[in-house]
C-alpha cells in the first residue's frame, strides 16, 4: 500500500517524512520536491510518477501532503485519506493547517501518524476517537488507567462502528433530516432549456440513544415502478450519480434501494446525489431589451412563480445586466422588492423578500448609455437569479419513510426539511 507519507512547503523543503516501508528512498523524495513541488507542478497533476515511484499528492494552502508508493495502488483511495487527514489535522489545530502550525506540531502530527496508518494501511480516521488518547497541551478527555473506558475505546476504534460509541443516551429521540438541492440551468433566447441538472446532499442530524439502525427511503425510479403501493402520479426519480456516508451499508442498497445506516451522535451528510432527469423549474423568466434610441434602452422582466401557492420563496435576486458604457438607469417602482441600477456590476439588480407561488412579478427599467468612441456591439451576458426555495425539490426527490431499530423499541420524533437553492441560473437575453 502506502510506502512513505510527506508535508512539504512550497519552497520543496520537507517539513514531515513518515517511512512505512523502506522500498522508497530520500533520493526519491529529494526528486520529487525538486521536480514538481519547487517546479510549481504539484497544482496540475495529483499523480507522477519518478523512476517507478507513485507520487500522490494535493496541495491546502501553503502545504504538499503526499502519499508514495511502489505498487499499483487504488489512487482515489490514497486521494480521500489525503483529504481526511487535513480534516483531521484542522480539528486538532483550531481550523488552521499551514507550515507554522505543522513546525510548532511536528510531534503531535508523527502521533497522529502513527495511529491513522499501519504498514501503508488506512486505520483509525475519526477524530472523536482519536482525540479520546491522543491528546494536546496535557489535555486528558480520559483516565488511560480506567480499563472500562480503555475497552470502549478499543470496541469503538476496531469495531465495525467506529463513527459512532455504545451506550449514547438522550432525554428525547430525535430525528432531523434536510434535503439541500442546488438548481442549474441555463436558458436560451427563445427560452428552450439548454441544461438543466440538480446538486443535492441529504443532511441528517441523529438525537438518538443507543445503537439505532435506520432504514431511509425516497421515491427511487427502480423502486417506485415494481412498488405496488405506490401512486401512479409518483413515478420517482433516476439517479446519475451518488455518493454515501461511510456508515451506510452499500450491499443493502444495491440490492433493496434502501439506504441503511448506523447514524454518527452528530450532523454529517448522508449522501449527495446529481439528477438530470425531469427538472422542475420554480420560475419562469421572459426578459425584453428594446432599443429607444442610439443612446436609450428599455429593459423589461416578467417572473413567475411556478410552484405551489403554500410555498414562499425568500431570498430572491435578479441581476439583468446592462452595457458597459450605461451611464445611469431610471426604475420605476417595481411593485414588489426594491431594484436599482449598480454601476459596479453594470446590472438592474432587484430584489425581492418573499416571492409567493403561482404569482407574478414584473420588472421595467429605463437606461441611458454614454457616447463611446467606437460602435462595438454589446454581447449581452444573461439574467442571473438567486433564491431559497423551502418545502420544494427541483428534482422531485421525497422522503418515503424513515425507520429507526433500536433494543429497547423507543418511538423516535421525526423533522424533514426540503429546500432549493439557486445554483448557476441563468437566461440569455
Amino acid at each position: 500500500m502506502i510506502s512513505s507519507i510527506l508535508l512539504i512547503n512550497l519552497k520543496g523543503e520537507i517539513l514531515i517524512w513518515r517511512a512505512y516501508k523502506d522500498n522508497v528512498s530520500r533520493s526519491d523524495w529529494e526528486a520529487f520536491a525538486s521536480q514538481v513541488v519547487h517546479a510549481k507542478e504539484s497544482r496540475e497533476k495529483p499523480v507522477q510518477t519518478i523512476s517507478g515511484t507513485h507520487f500522490i499528492h494535493t496541495t491546502q494552502g501553503d502545504i504538499v501532503l503526499v502519499a508514495a508508493s511502489r505498487e499499483n495502488i487504488n489512487v482515489m483511495l490514497v486521494l480521500k485519506l489525503l483529504f481526511k487527514m487535513v480534516e483531521l489535522f484542522k480539528a486538532y489545530f483550531g481550523g488552521n493547517f499551514d507550515e507554522s502550525q505543522v513546525k510548532k506540531n511536528f510531534v503531535l502530527i508523527y502521533e497522529l501518524l502513527d495511529e491513522i496508518i499501519d504498514y501503508g494501511f488506512p486505520q483509525i480516521l475519526e477524530v472523536d476517537v482519536l482525540k479520546k488518547y491522543i491528546t494536546q497541551g496535557g489535555a486528558k478527555t480520559i483516565d488511560l488507567n480506567d480499563q472500562e473506558q480503555l475497552k470502549k475505546i478499543t470496541v469503538q476504534a476496531t469495531g465495525v462502528c467506529s463513527w459512532r460509541a455504545e451506550g449514547i443516551k438522550h432525554r428525547k429521540n430525535e430525528v432531523f433530516i434536510d434535503v439541500v438541492e442546488n438548481i442549474n440551468i441555463l436558458m436560451s433566447t427563445k427560452r428552450e432549456r439548454l441544461r438543466a441538472d440538480v446538486s443535492g446532499e441529504i443532511l441528517v442530524n441523529c438525537k438518538l440513544s443507543g445503537m439505532p439502525e435506520c432504514k431511509f427511503g425516497m421515491n427511487d425510479k427502480l423502486i417506485m415502478s415494481t412498488d405496488t403501493r405506490a401512486r401512479s402520479s409518483d413515478k420517482g426519480i433516476a439517479l446519475d450519480d451518488y455518493r454515501f456516508h461511510q456508515c451506510v451499508r452499500l450491499s443493502k442498497f444495491d440490492v433493496d434501494r434502501e439506504i441503511t445506516f448506523i447514524p454518527p451522535d452528530e450532523p454529517f451528510q448522508l449522501m449527495t446525489y446529481r439528477i438530470t432527469e425531469s427538472i422542475e423549474s420554480p420560475f419562469k423568466l421572459i426578459p425584453t431589451v428594446k432599443v429607444l434610441g442610439r443612446n436609450r434602452l428599455e429593459l423589461s422582466l416578467q417572473v413567475t412563480a411556478m410552484y405551489d401557492r403554500n410555498i414562499e420563496a425568500s431570498n430572491v435576486r435578479i441581476d439583468f445586466p446592462c452595457p458597459k458604457n450605461t451611464a445611469k438607469g431610471h426604475i420605476p417602482n417595481p411593485g414588489h422588492g426594491k431594484a436599482r441600477f449598480d454601476p459596479a456590476q453594470s446590472a438592474v439588480i432587484w430584489r425581492i423578500r418573499r416571492f409567493p407561488g403561482r404569482q407574478e412579478y414584473s420588472l421595467l427599467a429605463e437606461v441611458e448609455l454614454a457616447s463611446t468612441i467606437s460602435d462595438k456591439q454589446w454581447v449581452r451576458p444573461p439574467i442571473k437569479m438567486a433564491f431559497d426555495v423551502p418545502q420544494f425539490t427541483a428534482s422531485g426527490l421525497r422522503v418515503r419513510f424513515l425507520k429507526v431499530q433500536e433494543k429497547s423499541n423507543y418511538k423516535p420524533v421525526k423533522w424533514i426539511r426540503y429546500l432549493t437553492k439557486a445554483g448557476t441560473y441563468e437566461h440569455r437575453i
